[in-house]
């Protein structure tokens, strides 16, 4: 998903030059297959998608809405997971340019080439922060809300009002049945003035997807690119989520950057698929 084009630069981003063994396959551009079939939404999008429509009915004051984005929510089966630690050496900042968002490259020891991803094994994740915070305030928020935390919202909205309460209590019954699969996530308390870089592999010919959803406290900058550089998701906009779905062309590493750009820290989920 590419967001519009963004009206100020995102002030720093990370690329990393990274290696990988060479076969047959031009791997010089960027790291999507543009012929993928379009594919419906797994459970990362999902999430994200179930944050925008609970901001929606919350703004709207519609407890309808909001059970529509805790019922989303509480479809997706997600593994918590932790990071591995990245080695910051590896990464290579500049100042963002409006034109393009490309990032400065500096070369680096080529890592190997991307483990196996087991089909019982959460996705591996890899993190390293930047940049000295500007404050240590933690905001009003603990992080982002969960299912449950939306259905109570959706329960206070429907004080009094019998047929949605019943309702909101057969959704609640609900959801531990019929779960899509297969959402790992992770999450980060980014302090004010700090920036989060993520490595995460991905095979090629291979459906992916990638979300970051804040806790509301502040504006969240998100850019992602593949191994050469080439940024194809990002969000500049002022909020604090981006959710993204590609297909890779090759097996290969890519690169979430997430940098708060407020006052107090926001606790953000990064989920793949």
């Amino acid at each position: 998903m590419m967001p519009p084009f963004p009206s100020r630069a995102l002030v720093t981003t990370a690329l990393v030059a990274l290696t990988l063994p060479a076969f047959a396959q031009d791997r010089s551009g960027t790291n999507i297959d543009p012929a993928a079939t379009a594919r419906a939404a797994e459970g990362a999008t999902t999430m994200g998608l179930a944050q925008d429509l609970y901001d929606v009915g919350l703004a709207q004051g519609d407890a309808l809405t909001v059970l529509a984005a805790a019922k989303l929510a509480a479809s997706v089966n997600v593994t918590p997971a932790e990071a591995a630690a990245l080695d910051p050496a590896r990464i290579a900042f500049a100042e963002g340019e409006e034109e393009s968002l490309r990032k400065t490259a500096t070369p680096s020891a080529a890592p190997a080439a991307p483990d196996p991803v087991l089909a019982d094994a959460p996705r591996p994740a890899a993190k390293a922060s930047f940049f000295t915070a500007t404050s240590d305030e933690e905001g009003a928020a603990e992080g982002p809300l969960t299912a449950e935390a939306m259905f109570a919202t959706a329960t206070d909205l429907a004080a009094g009002d019998e047929a949605l309460l019943g309702l909101i209590a057969d959704a609640m019954a609900e959801t531990a049945r019929g779960r899509i699969g297969g959402a790992v996530q992770w999450l980060s308390r980014l302090p004010a003035g700090q920036t989060d870089v993520w490595e995460i592999p991905f095979y090629g010919n291979s459906y992916a997807e990638i979300a970051v959803y804040g806790d509301g406290d502040t504006d969240l900058d998100v850019a992602i690119t593949d191994e050469n550089g080439n940024v194809f998701c990002y969000d500049v906009s002022g909020s604090d989520s981006l959710y993204c779905d590609f297909t890779p062309a090759w097996d290969g590493y890519f690169y979430v950057t997430v940098q708060n750009m407020g006052g107090v820290r926001n606790s953000y989920h990064l989920m793949t698929n």
